[in-house]
């Protein structure tokens, strides 16, 4: 079974100017995100604009990262919704593309009970093919997956990790403290991937990897390996990034800043809508002190 640690990279989804998925472009940042040491990919999640692509854009974003990774890192694709029934539909479909994980968030805007939430995650766990990291993120969500709730869960034995982006360290701290044994607890917020880390964490799925796939790699190994004055260097010069990274809606400043590097076109899918001038020159500088070269 894959065991996901280190430094994963929540996926942008190139568009072309028209709106059409660009794959030529996402084959191209797998390739780079892979040279520069990522140790794995996370396509089609929020950051991957999911929920605007329909069943078949989200199943060619998952094909075109499978392929173009060729194995070298696993993949962990993005399996939401809000409607079981369709979660386990969109799960069957990406473990048939020959993906090593699913990643799937806790759904959102109908705020189900704790039980529900149980209920859900193991209905998934139980139609998957592959094992399953459950993603909280209550900003997003409306719902926070508490962590009484996560430990009963982890006891499944096809849920294997938990994304956790409740932004709450004491709520992680608490969820590493009494997991099982092989169950990993990866940040889900760039910024607390150091201290999640420090604290026995197993990485991060990060936004800020998709511009700095290296240097977020390398703050993800040095805060694992008891580095610490190494991983303070990079958090401190990493963190203006990070900061910018969240001026506005994910994924709107990270496609930006991506643009900026001449990855992919600075396209998003309504409601999202490009950044503004001020998000573009915090995105700027912050790429430049990071030392990314910008075009």
């Amino acid at each position: 079974m894959t065991r996901f640690e280190g430094c994963g990279t929540a996926l942008v989804t190139p568009f072309t100017d028209g709106g059409a998925l660009d794959l030529r472009a996402l084959k191209a940042l797998v390739e780079w995100q892979i040279a520069e040491g990522i140790d794995f990919l996370v396509p089609c999640g929020s950051t991957g604009e999911a929920q605007t692509m329909d069943d078949r854009e989200r199943e060619q974003v998952v094909a075109t990262v499978v392929e173009a990774a060729a194995g070298r890192v696993p993949i962990m694709a993005g399996a939401t919704s809000n409607d079981t029934a369709r979660a386990i539909d969109e799960t069957r479909r990406m473990c048939a593309l020959g993906v090593d994980g699913i990643l799937t968030a806790t759904p959102y805007y109908n705020k189900p009970t704790q039980e529900g939430l149980r209920r859900h995650f193991v209905a998934i766990a139980e139609a998957s093919t592959r094992p399953v990291c459950l993603y909280n993120v209550p900003s997003r969500t409306g719902v926070n997956l508490l962590p009484a709730t996560a430990l009963e869960l982890a006891t499944h034995s096809n849920i294997i990790a938990i994304k956790e982006a409740s932004g709450d360290l004491r709520q992680i701290m608490e969820i590493i403290r009494r997991r099982p044994d092989g169950f990993a607890v990866l940040s889900g917020d760039d910024w607390l991937a150091f201290p999640v880390a420090v604290a026995g964490g197993d990485g991060l799925i990060s936004v800020t990897s998709n511009e700095v796939p290296g240097p977020m790699t390398e703050l993800v190994h040095l805060a694992r390996r008891g580095d610490l004055e190494g991983a303070r260097r990079c958090q401190y010069r990493l963190l203006p990034l990070m900061d910018a990274n969240f001026l506005e809606t994910n994924p709107t400043p990270v496609k930006a800043g991506l643009a900026l590097l001449g990855k992919v076109r600075d396209t998003l899918r309504l409601p999202l809508v490009p950044a503004g001038s001020a998000t573009r020159d915090a995105l700027r500088a912050a790429l430049t002190a990071a030392g990314a070269h910008v075009r």
